[in-house]
């Protein structure tokens, strides 16, 4: 007996609905979920014991003597990544699907590649979700007027839903599925196949992996998933998101689980220094100084970080790629902020290529031709495999090692509005927004709540006038920020304010928790603020249609 149960379409999305949930297709969906949710639950419970272990025993991450004849060996590498994946430069990230007009735009520009998020930059409303994932069938089947075929545009690196996410709108035996079971399953059965014929893929994305258990998993359902397609084994290829410090420790591990799968590994910034409060952020010594003024890619243990990934996948003859640049260059080509902040995005992506890094990504289309012709300027090929990083000796202190510094009021207030407005977005269907002059998405928010949180725990002090961060002062804080988020919104409607409100109400629930939420993304998902906010998009969105 199949037993799947899923929720109507979403107003206004009743085509592209039935278009996606075929007979054929909730099948796979079916087995697919039957298959892999018993080892899925397995993974997440590994989590819970690892950060269980870490706090009770007081150790600290190493490179694991079990595996160690993995990283030993020098034979081994991951297979070739196929010729469209050979020349990575610029992709353009946080490119959430359902975004029809900013996704057409996209793939019109000169990118590389293209992230299609359905994580980090996209709010997982059923309305969302469907959207997306029938934008991206649209472009894989040559279906959306004016965009060349798939040989033509960015490769497409699809990214499902981390494994912390749920998909509260189908059920399979009762339970709520997986969200990246949910995501990859739809996409794998209807565009594996035809990106694979057009030599485009089928490429993915995968967020927030903490173990090579969690490689393994993923590496299941691609042979699963190619075995069920009948598509030749090997032929889905995956770039790793190392965005967890668990994770920095097993990247060898992780590249051989995949080494029949593999696309390389990817290095960002946010998400990753977000996880040290996750795991250890209890722990006076690894108190997080001010992101703003102390943190950057130049400090010893991110340094350290995306040295070893470089030197790791080269060795191993996968491909490294960096982070996401967040500014928006300001309109005025001529004008001195236009000068400074392309500077200041040229800097620090020199700096990445000068690493090693095979790419990076981009949010801003009109950062894509300078960035590429800073790789073309700086490197001799179409990626630098060829820079094995032997100059490099990374430990485990490198790695563990916080940077000097303190919290100042501005960055205090700047975590604060950030964590504001993000939930505000979520709350609003929207996975990513724009504040001062750059986009934030997920990992930002992440490591801003998570700041707060610790700052509070911890007691610290600003550096500019040494009062404590305590509940009250964030609080105050909280309410002489709202002006200005009120104007970044630009809060119309009692309706609106009231959604602001809201949105600063959970921003301070989630900060003054005793236990630290292990994902911001998690908690919004399952809140029932959240979720009754999805119902009253949708019939707003069916207003709008009528």
């Amino acid at each position: 007996v199949v037993t799947l149960q899923l929720s109507p379409s979403p107003q206004g999305l009743e085509e592209e609905y039935g278009t996606l949930f075929t007979p054929a297709s909730l099948l796979f969906l079916h087995q697919l979920v039957t298959e892999f949710d018993n080892e899925v639950d397995q993974v997440l419970q590994l989590r819970v014991s690892r950060k269980a272990h870490l706090d009770a025993s007081g150790d600290l991450p190493a490179f694991s003597r079990a595996t160690s004849h993995i990283r030993d060996d020098p034979s081994w590498t991951v297979l070739p990544v196929p010729p469209r994946l050979q020349r990575r430069h610029v992709d353009v990230g946080d490119m959430a699907p359902c975004d029809t007009e900013r996704l057409l735009h996209a793939l019109r520009s000169p990118a590389q590649g293209l992230q299609i998020d359905f994580d980090d930059g996209n709010c997982p409303t059923f309305y969302n979700q469907i959207k997306g994932i029938s934008n991206v069938c649209k472009v894989v089947h040559n279906q959306f007027p004016d965009i060349p075929a798939l040989p033509q545009v960015p490769v497409l690196m699809l990214r499902p839903r981390a494994w912390n996410m749920v998909e509260h709108n189908m059920l399979v035996n009762g339970r709520e599925v997986p969200g990246p079971l949910f995501d990859f399953g739809l996409l794998m059965f209807h565009c594996g196949k035809a990106l694979y014929n057009s030599e485009s893929g089928p490429f993915f994305y995968l967020s927030k992996v903490e173990s090579f258990m969690e490689a393994r998993l993923w590496n299941n359902i691609f042979l699963w998933a190619q075995h069920q397609l009948q598509l030749p084994r090997g032929s889905i290829k995956a770039t790793v998101l190392i965005e967890n410090v668990l994770a920095t420790f097993e990247m060898e591990e992780i590249l051989y689980e995949l080494r029949e799968h593999s696309a390389g590994l990817n290095c960002g910034i946010w998400d990753y220094s977000a996880s040290f409060v996750n795991k250890f952020g209890h722990r006076g010594d690894f108190l997080l100084p001010d992101r703003s003024k102390y943190v950057n890619m130049e400090k010893r243990f991110l340094r350290s970080y995306m040295d070893l990934l470089v030197q790791t996948c080269h060795r191993r003859g996968a491909l490294a790629t960096g982070g996401m640049a967040a500014p928006l260059l300001p309109p005025a080509r001529d004008s001195p902020a236009h000068r400074t902040v392309l500077a200041n995005v040229t800097r620090l992506k020199l700096l990445e290529i000068q690493a090693g890094v095979d790419g990076f990504m981009v949010y801003d289309l009109r950062l894509i031709e300078p960035m590429q012709k800073l790789f073309q300027q700086h490197t001799g090929g179409e990626n630098q495999l060829h820079r094995v990083r032997e100059d490099v000796t990374v430990t485990p202190e490198d790695l563990l090692c916080m940077p000097a510094g303190g919290v100042t009021l501005h960055g205090l207030q700047y975590n604060i509005g950030v964590g504001i407005l993000f939930i505000h977005a979520w709350l609003s269907g929207k996975g990513h927004f724009f504040y001062r002059g750059q986009v934030e998405d997920s990992a930002t928010a992440e490591i801003s709540r998570s700041q707060v949180w610790q700052w509070i725990l911890h007691q610290a002090r600003l550096e500019d006038s040494q009062r404590v961060v305590s509940r009250s002062l964030v609080v105050q804080l909280t309410q002489e920020v709202m002006k200005e988020l009120t104007e970044v919104t630009a809060c119309q409607t009692v309706r609106a304010a009231e959604r602001l409100q809201t949105a600063a109400e959970m921003f301070l629930e989630v900060v003054l928790k005793r236990d630290f939420p292990e994902f911001l993304t998690s908690y919004l998902n399952l809140d029932h603020t959240f979720l009754s906010s999805q119902r009253e998009e949708e019939a707003s969105v069916a207003l709008l249609l009528c």
